[in-house]
């Protein structure tokens, strides 16, 4: 497929939710892993006693940058399916960037969370290649606010 007819593929969808992920638990054991993996052993993560005592959240929280890197998984864009369903005939997909990344709400040990999708643009970079930009939504069951919001850039290029 052809970068047009990749855009014109993707033109309906602008603008609209295209995806809702599954929902997936964030448990201490979890946040622990990611925490040595990263080095961030800050006690608002770690330490339940106290978080529970200390913390204006009550408990540990997830950090920020986990509920980021969970976003391949939350969008389900990891799934064997996923790049001919979306971009077909196209040879492979790169993650470009991110334009902007806020997280209105922490996610409480314990909570669940889960992403939603939406293409804001689609736009012709050469080459063959077609530049997504998404906006991804982590949202917190029961939450108020959503614990993520980021805009994603995508590049999609032709087979070699």
């Amino acid at each position: 497929m052809s970068a047009r007819k990749l855009l014109c593929y993707l033109e309906p969808q602008l603008g609209r939710e295209i995806h809702v992920g599954p929902w997936l638990d964030i448990d201490q054991e979890r946040i622990d892993r990611f925490a040595e993996l990263t080095g961030d052993m800050q006690w608002i993560h770690t330490d339940p006693v106290r978080a529970g005592k200390e913390s204006p959240y009550g408990t540990t929280v997830a950090h920020g940058y986990l509920t980021l890197s969970l976003l391949p998984f939350l969008t389900e864009s990891n799934h064997p399916d996923f790049f001919q369903k979306n971009y077909p005939g196209m040879g492979y997909r790169v993650n470009y960037g991110l334009n902007r990344v806020r997280f209105p709400a922490p996610v409480r040990a314990g909570s669940r969370i889960r992403a939603r999708t939406r293409i804001e643009s689609a736009e012709a970079v050469g080459g063959g290649a077609v530049q997504i930009l998404y906006r991804l939504e982590v949202e917190i069951e029961a939450g108020d606010k959503p614990a993520c919001v980021a805009e994603s850039i995508v590049r999609v290029y032709p087979p070699a």
